[in-house]
């Protein structure tokens, strides 16, 4: 696997103008054309970040973006104030096509985990589908387990829903 290093001048921030549309953008056009994903999943992801977005409170949720100059490579959220209880919700983790296999998503995904540490989290949960098995390998790296699975049709088409939790 090649390491994020091998693309040159990349910058790890959180929100900036635009980000919001980008990380929708390549939620759209990857699951549409990898998973039949129409415009309900996409309207699915625009409003959720619509809603984090504006509340982002530093003390418990995180927002990464991964760039070069002004291309998305990869982002990720740590919701951590959706619920009083002292978990969080891992959101929104995706690679653009280009820098997937590059080492990027793990680095994302590694500083995701920090902060998670850093708070305290006592839980950590994702929702995703059974077929992604690149990003369940990153998951089950960091500490993930599969705790359950069904089919389900929250994402727009049946799939087989997962979830996954890292406990501390």
């Amino acid at each position: 696997m090649a390491d994020h290093r091998d693309i040159p001048d990349i910058s790890i921030t959180g929100w900036a103008p635009g980000t919001l549309g980008q990380v929708v953008s390549l939620h759209g056009r990857y699951y549409a054309r990898e998973w039949g994903f129409g415009p309900y999943f996409e309207a699915k992801v625009a409003a959720g970040m619509a809603e984090f977005i504006p509340r982002i409170d530093p003390a418990r949720d995180l927002f990464l973006a991964a760039r070069r100059g002004g291309h998305l490579l990869a982002s990720i959220t740590i919701d951590g104030s959706e619920t009083s209880a002292n978990e969080a919700h891992l959101r929104w983790f995706i690679t653009s096509d280009k820098s997937r296999g590059t080492g990027i998503g793990g680095r994302l995904m590694a500083e995701a985990m920090t902060f998670c540490d850093k708070i305290g989290f006592d839980l950590v949960y994702l929702d995703t589908f059974k077929g992604l098995d690149a990003a369940r390998h990153l998951y089950e790296t960091h500490g993930f387990a599969l705790t359950s699975e069904h089919p389900d049709t929250t994402w727009g088409v049946e799939v087989t829903e997962q979830r996954f939790e890292r406990r501390r």
